[in-house]
């Protein structure tokens, strides 16, 4: 072979090694703003993923699953939370799921969704975290999984259908795991009894309902953090007592006997009880639907502050 073709040889080789390297690049999303995900595996219902990396990326990242209200989008609540600037300050990631519905309300009602690898929306869900935790090194033992309304009563049932998956949730203003369940098992179906609070039952039932979502199940569960304005006339503030009475049912607490209750925090007019280590709930006083994100108080739930 003369010079001039092994020259061209390696130059050729070299071009396509560099390519290779850049194809294996664009496999990771682009850090600093919000990507979206199309090939995160398995995604049985259509659910969109969006994720946050942060440019100040931690090794062993955490990760936040951040889940949007009813009407709202992966962008929506990018920009009107407050989990990706402190993604920066952290170095964790932000999972931001997208509904696949008209009125992008989440599916909370149907039995695949409310099973344990049943081919709904929580499936796709989980199947977001564990790419994510695949392709980033993220660490297994800080997943975490917030969101507000629709997204709260998503994420009360990502904590009992993957309960091994996640270390924490906090909910805004939802319903508890199962309330919405549809008799004719209609996906993304509405439950009035449950959202005026006349779904009321014992610790007992429903933590039962919360553990039948993955049967068999005897391991950690995710700490929870429930949060509710008191004057709440779209998911009335019952819902808030019989949230708190699942996962104190779950953790073995009696609900009836709080361990303490505190006013004025986190802020004024909210009111904290504690019923142990893995469950508090805030009620918010004198507010509505319109319930705000604590986000400093989300950082020390989730072990940032």
């Amino acid at each position: 072979m003369t010079p001039i073709r092994i020259l061209l040889s390696i130059f050729l080789y070299a071009l396509c090694c560099s390519a290779r390297a850049l194809g294996h690049e664009k496999l990771k999303p682009r850090a600093g703003s919000l990507e979206q995900v199309t090939d995160f595996g398995d995604n049985p219902t259509n659910v969109g993923m969006y994720i946050y990396v942060p440019n100040n990326l931690a090794s062993n990242p955490a990760i936040i699953v951040a889940i949007h209200y009813c009407t709202g989008t992966a962008q929506a609540y990018y920009t009107g939370s407050p989990y990706a600037t402190y993604a920066e300050q952290h170095g964790f990631i932000v999972i931001y799921p997208e509904s696949p519905y008209e009125g992008k309300c989440w599916d909370v009602s149907s039995q695949s969704t409310l099973t344990r690898d049943g081919g709904g929306n929580s499936n796709s869900i989980a199947n977001m975290v564990t790419w994510t935790i695949d392709k980033y090194g993220a660490d297994k033992s800080k997943v975490f999984v917030t969101g507000l309304s629709s997204g709260a009563m998503m994420t009360n049932v990502m904590a009992a259908t993957y309960p091994d998956l996640f270390s924490a949730g906090i909910v805004y203003a939802g319903v508890p795991a199962g309330c919405f369940l549809s008799t004719a098992d209609e996906k993304n179906a509405w439950n009035s009894t449950c959202s005026q609070g006349e779904s009321i039952t014992t610790p007992a039932h429903w933590a039962a309902i919360a553990e039948a979502m993955y049967p068999g199940y005897d391991g950690a569960r995710p700490k929870m953090q429930i949060y509710h304005g008191s004057e709440d006339a779209t998911l009335y503030p019952q819902n808030y007592y019989e949230t708190c009475k699942q996962w104190a049912g779950v953790f073995g607490y009696d609900y009836d006997s709080p361990q303490e209750t505190k006013p004025d925090t986190p802020v004024a007019n909210y009111e904290t009880t504690v019923w142990g280590e893995k469950v508090h709930g805030v009620l918010a006083g004198g507010v509505d639907h319109g319930i705000q994100i604590q986000g400093e108080e989300d950082l020390k739930w989730f072990g940032f502050a």
